[in-house]
């Protein structure tokens, strides 16, 4: 077994409109009961992911707010950041954004407000940075991002980086799945996330999922041979 850990972004990959699908939950089951691990990796603050996906303890590792809190099926968490100041909070409200939310470290909103996002990090002087995930703008400190919380979830587990196969959908992905040996994309993803990843699947979000989790487990890859160091790879679609 070369693959010992899938690590999975959650909306728009695992899930399709927040929820993720009974095939995939049992695709989930199968590769944990083969001997792998299942690492979550996803923009949301833990109160909404476990309000929208309950089964959250399937998960081995979550790495949460984009990259800024690890968290462990005993509930232990690790937060990998700091909470923006009170003034850059002052200033977002005086400004009018909303709806907004402030995790352990992540602040969130949605576009179009990422110019005064940005304007207000300037005249701050703050370092901190914008993060995309489709619609979604995310503030975090600098040096933050998804791959970061991977990279410390990876080194508490012992798993080297050359054992994970990633799969997501977006622009906030990018970072993670190049960490990763093997880079997937659902079918759905952004045609510049597809342009860089090793598998360009045939399915779209859970179901994409479930494709990749189903070649991994028949033959941990080999017969799309991937198991190369990934920037050499050229993006390949599976055939359903």
């Amino acid at each position: 077994m070369h693959y010992l850990a899938l690590a999975s972004d959650y909306d728009g990959t695992l899930a399709h409109d927040s929820h993720v699908s009974e095939e995939a939950l049992a695709a989930l089951r199968k590769l944990k009961d083969s001997g792998r691990k299942l690492i979550l990796v996803t923009g949301r603050e833990m109160p909404e992911l476990q309000s929208v996906f309950p089964e959250y303890k399937l998960c081995d590792a979550i790495i949460a707010e984009n990259g800024a809190l690890l968290v462990w099926p005993d509930g232990k968490e690790e937060v990998l950041g700091e909470p923006p100041p009170e003034a850059f909070l002052t200033e977002i409200i005086h400004r009018g954004v909303k709806p907004f939310s402030v995790g352990k470290v992540i602040f969130a909103t949605w576009r179009p407000h990422e110019t005064i996002v940005l304007d207000v990090i300037q005249t701050l002087g703050i370092e901190y940075h914008i993060v995309f995930n489709k619609r979604a703008v995310m503030v975090l400190p600098s040096g933050i991002n998804k791959a970061t919380g991977l990279a410390k979830a990876l080194k508490r587990m012992k798993i080297a980086p050359t054992s994970v196969v990633g799969v997501g959908d977006a622009e906030n992905d990018h970072a993670f799945l190049e960490s990763c040996a093997v880079a997937a994309a659902v079918e759905n993803a952004l045609p510049a996330l597809k342009e860089r990843c090793d598998i360009v699947l045939s399915r779209d979000h859970c179901g994409g999922v479930v494709e990749l989790i189903d070649r991994i487990l028949a033959d941990d890859l080999q017969s799309l041979g991937v198991r190369r160091p990934r920037r050499t790879l050229v993006a390949q679609t599976i055939k359903a």
